[in-house]
């Protein structure tokens, strides 16, 4: 049995490695030993499934390309893996378009300020927020999370942060 510790570096070096093995998929030049690492590391944690078997009972040799991705994108699905929005900037867009919506109502509703959406540094997870005045408060985005309902909320936090008065 690993101490919290212990998994939470599983955890990290698995999601690292699988941000790679996602890379790889996407650029090409996908390589076995990526794989293999990143198996190694699930049958580490307990999970053990046919894709990290397959890993390691057949040689890398013999691996196609073909082989390669099928493996790569089913020990991403199997580690829970998404991709975000530092790593794929396009999946931006709805959420871009869900702000302009979400924009014309809080200026609809008299509130003046600077309103947009960013990827700030301090956000490791590569997450989205909605920024009001120079504050991001409350909520992130996620690339799977509903566009217009995810960024009202995050929008509304921000906004409130900024303006509440006591």
């Amino acid at each position: 049995m690993h101490s919290y510790a212990q998994t939470d570096e599983l955890r990290q070096a698995a999601g690292e490695l699988g941000a790679h093995v996602y890379t790889a998929l996407r650029d090409g030049g996908l390589e076995a030993d990526l794989l293999v690492e990143l198996a190694c590391l699930m049958e580490e944690r307990g999970v053990s499934t046919s894709a990290t078997r397959e890993l390691f009972e057949r040689l890398a040799v013999e691996l196609t390309v073909a082989d390669l991705v099928r493996l790569g994108e089913a020990l991403l699905d199997e580690t829970g893996f998404r991709s975000t929005f530092a790593m794929e900037p396009g999946l931006l867009a709805p959420f871009e378009e869900a702000l302009k919506v979400v924009e014309r109502d809080v200026r609809a509703s008299g509130i003046a300020g600077t309103l947009q959406m960013v990827l700030p540094d301090w956000d490791v997870m590569g997450m989205a927020w909605v920024e009001f005045e120079g504050t991001c408060q409350g909520n992130c985005i996620r690339p799977e999370d509903d566009a217009l309902w995810s960024v009202a909320d995050a929008t509304q936090e921000a906004v409130m942060e900024r303006t509440w008065r006591v």
